[in-house]
Order: C-alpha cells, then structure tokens, then sequence
C-alpha cells in the first residue's frame, strides 16, 4: 500500500491498487474527512506539529469498525475518544468518562401529515438544537425515538407531532483498560442510576484499552453535571468494591513466608446439622499447581491418603464480596449429590486459609481439551457429554440451583470418561419469586437477558448450554472472531448466535435453536434436552449397528470366512 502526504490539507491518499481492501479505503478517507473538518475549524489541537500522525495513530489503534462507524459530522468526538484513551493510561484516571446531551433523530413513517416543514417545527422549541451519537443511531434507536411520544405540541395555530422530533438522551463514553467482566461492570454502574442502554458501540483497542459508547435514557435532566457527579460517585463505588482487601497471617504452602496482617472474620457458613464438612488445612498435602486464575489457585492434592483438588482463594484477593461467594459457594456445594456434579469433600472457612476441596478429576476440563490439546469428540462420545452434562444441569434445577456459568471450562472429566459439571462460585439458589437480576457469568455463554440486567431464571442456563453444545460440536470458542464484550453486545442488540454447521443432525440443530431462542420460556428444560440427545444418540446406535450387520452381511459373516479358507 502506498501513502503519501498531500501537501495543501496533509491528508493521507492510497493509490488505487486492487490490494488495497474496501474497508482500509473507507478508513483512510473517515480519516481525512475528520481531519479536514478538524484544520479548517481552527481547532487548537489540529493545529499543533505532529497532529496528523497523531490522528492517524488513533484511527489504527482501534478496529478498522470504528473508522465505518463513526459520525464524520461531529468530527471532534474523534478528539474526544482520543483525550479519553491517553488519560486511561493513567490508572489514577480509569475509568476517564465523558458525558453530554444528544439527539436521536427519528426517521420519518412516511404517513405524516405535519402542517409544517420539519425544519420549521425545530425552530418552534426553544431546546437549542444538539449534537447527534458520535455513532449515529441504529434502526432499533430510530424507532425508540418515533415512539417516544403520541401527543402534540400546540403553539398558536401551528401543530407538530412530538413522533417527528429530536429525543434529547445522554451519550457517555468510557476509556480504561481491557478486562475480563468490564461490560458487566459498567452496565451494572449505568442500572445502578436507573440509566437504560439503547445502544451501546464497544471497541478495543491494540495496546490494551476500551472504549465503550454508551446511549442512555432515563436521566431525568437534560443539564450533565449532575448526571456527571452521579457517575463519579458510582465509579468510587464500583473501584471500592473491587479493589482487595488486605488478609492476615500465613499462607497455605510453607515456602511462602509472607505474612499480611487483616482484620476479616471468620466466614459464616449457614449449616443445617447435617453433615461435617470444616477442614482442618493441615492435614492437606499439596501437589502440583494445576490452574491458576485471578482469584484463586487449584492443586491437586491428598487429604487423608485421599486424592483431591483443592481451590485456594489468594489472600491478597480476598475482601468481602469474594467471601460472600466462597460462603455461597460452599453451601451449595456441600448439599449437592449427583454422578455428574463435581462432588464436595469439605473446606476450609478460616481466613487467610479459605480453600475448597472436592474429588480429583484426572480428565481436566473440556475447555483444555477442546482448545488446548486441539481434541475432538466423535460423534457418540459428543452425545454422551451432552447427556452428562445435562444430567448434572437438571439435578441442579431441581433442587432450585441455577449455575450461571456453564462453559467448557467448568466441565471436568474423570478417570472413566464421565462429565461433570464444577466449579459453583457464581451459582444461585433461586430466589423464592423465581427470578434473579444480578449479572454473572462469561460473556461468550451469557444469555441476553443476564446481559442486559433482566430478571431472569434457570432458563439462563438453557441459552448456556446451547452455546456449549455447539462448542462441543465444532471445537471452536464462541464467537472467536470478536472480543467478549463484542460478543455480548452482539447478541443483545443484533441477534447474534454461533453459525450452525451445515451437516449437524437435524434434531441437534433444531435443539440448539430452541435453546437460544431470545424468549426464556420459549427455550426447553433439561428433561426435554436430555430425550433429545437420547433419542439421537439411539438413531446413532442403530445406524452404526446396521452398518455392521451390512458388512458382515457383504462379507458372508465370520463362519463363512472360516469355511471358505478351509476349502
């Protein structure tokens, strides 16, 4: 590709190769435009040494999409992204936000019959005329703004119909580093101010960072400054929350000498009598490290010449919130029994030694085996997971719990090949109305209605389970193409879903559709899934036993292979 600087604007060209992709064309010119806007509005900053390259450096830091998405018009939103991604890479400063009043334009229904022009029905509202999205409005968003009102205005003699206005909404946008869980974080700020999201563009940057758009309604002001303080004070909340406690005395494994000194109490762990389950650490032998995340570490281990896996919370991690999961945790964990759950062998509730212990599952999970050693499942053995797994999902159901995280990583194998589901540190028992509100979970699994904060049921896990079934069936990641926050806004706001291979048995196809349809209680329950899988897995039996009699058929059979060698 060739560039070159055009010396009267100090735009950036390419030449017309046929190497040169339509979407780069487009991103070189969005890239020009906004810096011809930029120069001849005499911005301050356009007009600084080394601005180009700046520009250009900003448009290549983020995905060529920002580029085909972004409003040319406005072109210093453009600048406003950029101030937003450099002052993010301060920690002190993350999340940097941005908040301002926007417009929606509606799209007229063509069945208008305004007694004046559009134009002249702007200038009769006294709200001075505002910017639009820095990403312009989705057809979902254009109807949300038709909508927004049946009645009319009545000044003098002229008549306007509120449908044909601009809806004023906040657009706030969000800089800070790319994690795990950032959407949710955010998402759950915005609900926490009885904000509601009507679009939302979500980028990631090269190096690293995120740059969230939000469009929200239900401020009920149209100044910012409250609204800005509002978010301030939230942010302090959502970082306090997040931020680790500080926990005390020694740790598990003796060569770690460091000593923290913590005030956390004991966790309490409702307890019902029934059985023994407090572990005393030190009769733990740790072995090798076999995992390790963000908040914990998992060994496999002996406990009593019995072989186990231990979950280690990190005490430097620990504060309240991940106590109150580990109690939950535990008490789920202690009351289930089932064949095709990871079983519960006991824990330790002392702080710093918060640890769980279950049986050894010498297997690993799935998700190793899929992505890591690049395994597959033949067919049979496929159904054969699916129906583990969903043996163990519906003894969960049962007994009122809902998991909240079912992905391949949580599914481990034994010795014997049988599937069972773990790790329960985000599951539930369902509430006593039957639905649930807070959003957990992994994005690339996550049902919309998690997503988007809506109450919702064991249902949530059904869509999980549908998007496993197909990671069981092609061995990809959901979605591979795109980041987890692309994924999830995807599936909320267009209807994503994974492709469905072409040659997947019909019933299986069909299943998958009915698991993620967007309605819950449109998608099956386990017992229905598990008939399905059954009933395939039958047809699968059968068809192989045919195809065997056949051949011995064609081949005169064992005994009159024997006789014909006799001869």
């Amino acid at each position: 590709m060739v560039m070159e600087d055009n010396e009267s604007c100090g735009s950036r060209v390419v030449d017309s190769a046929p190497t040169n992709s339509r979407q780069h064309r487009k991103k070189l010119e969005v890239y020009n435009e906004v810096l011809q806007r930029l120069k001849h509005s005499n911005n301050e900053e356009a007009q600084q040494p080394g601005f180009d390259d700046d520009l250009w450096d900003h448009f290549n830091r983020l995905p060529t999409r920002y580029a085909l998405d972004v409003n040319v018009e406005s072109a210093e939103d453009v600048l406003t992204h950029k101030q937003l991604l450099h002052q993010a890479h301060d920690p002190a400063n993350r999340p940097a936000f941005d908040v301002r009043l926007v417009q929606v334009t509606p799209v007229p229904d063509g069945n208008s019959t305004d007694a004046v022009p559009f134009n002249s029905a702007i200038k009769e509202i006294s709200r001075s005329a505002l910017p639009l999205p820095a990403f312009g409005s989705s057809p979902n968003l254009e109807a949300l703004a038709l909508e927004a009102s049946k009645s009319e205005v009545q000044d003098e003699d002229v008549t306007v119909t509120c449908g044909n206005l601009l809806r004023p909404m906040h657009e706030i946008t969000f800089s800070t580093d790319d994690k795990p869980k950032l959407l949710s974080q955010l998402t759950s700020l915005l609900a926490e101010l009885g904000l509601n999201i009507q679009e939302a563009h979500v980028f990631s940057s090269v190096d690293g960072y995120s740059l969230d758009v939000f469009v929200v309604d239900g401020w009920p002001y149209e100044e910012i400054e409250q609204l800005r303080m509002a978010l301030k004070r939230e942010i302090l909340v959502m970082i306090e929350k997040s931020s680790p406690s500080q926990s005390p005395s020694e740790s598990f494994r003796k060569e770690n000498k460091t000593v923290i000194k913590c005030e956390l109490d004991p966790v309490t762990i409702p307890c019902d009598g029934i059985d023994v389950w407090e572990i005393d650490h030190r009769l733990l032998k740790f072995g090798n490290k076999i995992a390790s995340g963000s908040y914990g570490d998992l060994y496999k281990s002996t406990y009593c010449s019995q072989e186990v896996a231990i979950k280690i919370l990190k005490s430097e991690r620990l504060n309240t919130e991940l106590q109150k999961e580990f109690a939950q945790e535990v008490y789920i964990m202690r009351k289930v029994r089932h064949k095709n759950v990871v079983q519960f062998i006991g824990a330790c509730t002392r702080p710093p030694n918060l640890c769980i212990v279950t049986e050894y599952m010498c297997g690993g999970s799935v998700y190793d085996y899929l992505h890591k050693q690049k395994g597959s499942f033949k067919f049979p053995t496929l159904l054969k997971v699916a129906i583990d797994v969903s043996k163990g999902m519906n003894y969960l159901h049962q007994n009122n719990i809902i998991h909240r995280d079912l992905k391949a990583a949580n599914l481990l194998m034994d010795e014997n090949e049988v599937v069972k589901v773990a790790d329960f540190g985000v599951a539930r028992v369902k509430a006593q109305s039957g639905v649930m509100t807070a959003e957990t979970g992994t994005y690339r699994w996550m049902a919309p209605e998690v997503i988007e904060h809506k109450p919702y049921d064991h249902k949530a896990d059904i869509f999980s389970f549908g998007v496993l079934l197909w990671e069981l069936m092609t061995g990809k990641l959901p979605y591979e193409y795109l980041t987890p926050l692309q994924a999830a806004i995807g599936v909320v706001q267009k209807g994503l879903r994974p492709t469905i291979p072409k040659q997947t048995h019909p019933k299986l196809a069909g299943l998958l559709e009915k698991c993620w349809q967007r309605d819950p209680t449109s998608r099956p329950d386990f017992p229905e899934i598990i008939e399905i899988l059954q009933q395939v897995a039958k047809e699968v039996a059968d068809e192989e036993d045919d195809r065997r009699k056949e051949k011995e058929k064609s081949s005169g059979g064992f005994f009159s292979v024997l006789r014909r060698g006799n001869h």
